[in-house]
């Protein structure tokens, strides 16, 4: 039985006796305090468990034995010493002392790796039940005071109003809203009465069941695909610890769940890894790859994305493709039947979150930009950023004698005749133009290279020589060239709103000179996407195309919506700042691509002060903006998703229910084809997902 025992709470014997040391059977207990009258001392009943291999620790027995000690030297309240037990006894309370903490091991050890629950490493029987009560929506404080969450009932009153936090992305002396993560954390909406920006008459969908928290925050530093800077670890049940990845697994959700059996058919794509095709454009490992494929097919996913990268096709020389490990990688999708998603990805890859392969511009582009670092964006400072072009020289021969419009116009349109045949039989169904930073719409205003940590609202990347004298034209046009100049109160990456003179409340950002550069501003950023898009839909007439915008939601309650301001959207709360750049996409027949956040899958931050943000409402905003011109939407994960509350989030997003019109999203793109989705129990998740998407009836829907 010691044998059997040891093998499945992976412990020795010697780990066992060590446990049983001077730990006494709660029965015992009992009766010591009554042979003491009462006077019993304050001996803790939780047990510590190490990594959830059932060792006390040496604090908890140290302190035991110390008690033990000396209540074998207190006399009874009537004047006798204390009864001595019988070593048989002693024993037998040892054994049964084992057997419960082995019995606590195994429950840790299975909740963390069956139950989703990533309790911290020292976790004791009250982490437990307060996940379990988070699970079940009740909101747990670090000082145990509990309550239900806004969705049952009201804090109650005179409750400690301290905020519990648990991202990318895109993660105080007031601490961010917490969201739930994976089943374990479940937060709720500070008490603190926010000054929010008016509502700018979006429509905003009805609460999901799915909403374990009212409000949510993010930690996630949208960078990349939308994706997350996790710079800091997740605060669980009030306790710092790095989440694994491996501890991540699924459990049916205990809220109902909406029926989309009968409802659109939204198909399903799935991205495949950054580094599929390496720097010499080969495909990597095609036979684990093949395998994958064919278990993404078996789950009826329709197809997959894949980035087509710059520095890879075009590394050496000018007008010089080599597009050999995309032809193997596009023959393999054909022959399994799955469709392909392209995205021309100009920009770099390495540095921003998911990113785990390095892929520098062209080599030859990165040359001039030793001599000429102006084509790159910069900073106040004189920082230069190389993750993508300067938009300035969209219309400037300093690339070799071309324009950078005109080397992506090459690019896509060698792209095109190369892959002719995939295009006539239908097989390339969409194509994602890159305009930016990490393939999305906007300015490199969060960069982590130069020191941005979220929530900080970034700064203005308008200061290379050809931005500079786009500005210098539009102040001259206006008549004030004194205004041909960047802001010199806007504070710097890791600045907040309140901190600056230009995005505070009432602060220049609403003054003459304010609204003219932001203006400026925007206007270059959509400029440069009409410039591209409109090359893309003549290199791929008759295709579907797309363009992706940037989730920046931190900021989003303030006036001045900072980090949107930098980042190129001028969307502050009296202006819509969307509007302009789906009239460029309608104007181009480009379908909007917008990530979705999961507030559920957001990794959150401590010691953060409240950043106003409110994803789920950006969204909205973004959103309806398209729909208002009649855009088709695409979607994708921001962050990886394997529980079923947040696929269920997705497919609240993708197919709203209280959306008058009745629209939902064209396709969906999940982020992304990794071996940890490839786990039975993540792949059986995400085929149900798959299901439900299609308008498929699943036989375990709970309601």
């Amino acid at each position: 039985m010691a044998t059997d025992m040891q093998r499945l709470v992976g412990m020795s014997e010697d780990d066992e006796e060590e446990m049983g040391m001077g730990v006494k059977d709660e029965d015992d207990e009992d009766d010591d305090y009554e042979e003491n009258g009462g006077e019993h001392g304050n001996v803790s009943g939780m047990v510590e468990i190490d990594g959830g291999s059932g060792i006390g620790t040496a604090a908890g027995d140290n302190s035991f034995q110390q008690h033990h000690q000396f209540q074998e030297q207190v006399g009874t309240p009537g004047g006798g010493t204390r009864r001595s037990r019988p070593v048989e006894e002693k024993e037998r309370t040892k054994l049964r002392e084992r057997r419960r903490r082995a019995i606590t091991a195994r429950i840790l050890a299975g909740l963390r790796r069956h139950g989703n629950y990533n309790l911290r490493v020292r976790a004791d029987i009250n982490d437990v039940i307060a996940a379990l009560a988070r699970e079940a929506g009740w909101v747990v404080l670090p000082d145990g005071t509990t309550f239900p969450s806004r969705s049952q009932g009201q804090m109650p009153a005179g409750g400690n109003s301290t905020v519990v936090t648990s991202s990318s992305s895109h993660v105080p002396s007031q601490q961010p809203p917490s969201v739930s993560l994976k089943g374990v954390a479940s937060g709720y909406r500070s008490p603190l009465e926010y000054s929010a920006c008016p509502s700018k008459g979006v429509f905003i969908p009805s609460p999901s069941p799915y909403d374990l928290s009212s409000s949510s925050r993010s930690q996630t530093s949208m960078l990349g695909d939308g994706e997350v800077q996790r710079d800091n670890p997740p605060v669980i049940g009030g306790s710092i610890d790095t989440i694994n990845e491996t501890q991540i697994g699924d459990i049916p959700p205990r809220l109902p769940e909406r029926n989309f059996a009968g409802t659109p058919y939204v198909p399903v794509y799935v991205m495949l890894p950054l580094g599929v095709i390496n720097i010499k454009c080969e495909l990597v490992d095609p036979d684990a790859l093949l395998k994958q494929l064919r278990v993404l097919k078996s789950a009826n996913v329709d197809g997959v994305m894949v980035d087509c990268w710059w520095g890879i096709v075009e590394a050496h020389a000018p007008q010089e493709y080599n597009w050999n490990g995309y032809k193997r990688l596009f023959q393999m999708l054909r022959e399994l039947k799955l469709k392909l998603q392209v995205v021309m990805s100009f920009h770099e890859c390495g540095g921003n979150f998911g990113d785990d392969v390095c892929i520098p511009l062209p080599h030859w582009v990165a040359e001039i930009g030793r001599s000429n670092p102006d084509i790159f964006f910069t900073d106040r400072e004189g920082r230069h950023n190389p993750e993508c072009l300067s938009w300035g020289i969209d219309k400037e021969r300093v690339l070799r004698g071309r324009t950078a419009v005109e080397v992506y116009f090459d690019f896509m349109r060698s792209f095109r005749v190369e892959f002719d045949q995939f295009f006539e039989d239908g097989f390339i169904s969409m194509i994602e133009v890159g305009l930016g930073p990490c393939g999305e719409l906007r300015y490199p205003s969060c960069t982590v290279k130069h020191g941005w940590r979220y929530p900080g609202i970034g700064e203005f990347q308008c200061y290379d020589q050809y931005m500079l004298k786009s500005l210098r034209k539009a102040a001259e046009a206006r008549g004030h060239t004194i205004w041909a100049r960047g802001p010199d109160n806007v504070g710097t990456y890791n600045s907040q709103p309140h901190e600056t003179g230009f995005f505070c409340d009432g602060g220049d950002y609403d003054g003459f000179y304010g609204r003219f550069f932001l203006n400026w501003y925007s206007q270059v950023l959509v400029d440069h996407g009409n410039r591209v898009l409109s090359l893309a839909k003549l290199a791929f007439e008759g295709s579907c195309i797309a363009a992706k915008l940037s989730g920046i939601y931190w900021w989003y309650k303030t006036a001045s919506h900072a980090a949107e301001l930098t980042a190129g959207y001028y969307n502050p709360c009296n202006r819509d700042g969307y509007a302009a750049i789906m009239e460029m996409l309608k104007r181009n027949g480009v379908s909007l691509n917008i990530a979705c956040v999961d507030p559920h899958s957001l990794n959150q931050h401590e010691g953060f002060s409240e950043p106003f943000a409110d994803p789920e409402r950006l969204v909205w905003q973004v959103l309806n903006a398209g729909w208002d011109v009649g855009l088709p939407v695409i979607s994708e994960n921001a962050l990886p998703c394997l529980n079923r509350v947040s696929y269920n989030k997705i497919l609240d997003n993708t197919k709203p229910v209280s959306d008058p019109d009745g629209r939902h999203f064209s396709s969906f793109t999940y982020l992304r084809l990794s071996s940890l989705l490839m786990e039975r129990q993540n792949f059986t998740e995400f085929e149900r997902f798959v299901k439900r998407m299609h308008g498929e009836a699943v036989l375990d829907l709970q309601l």
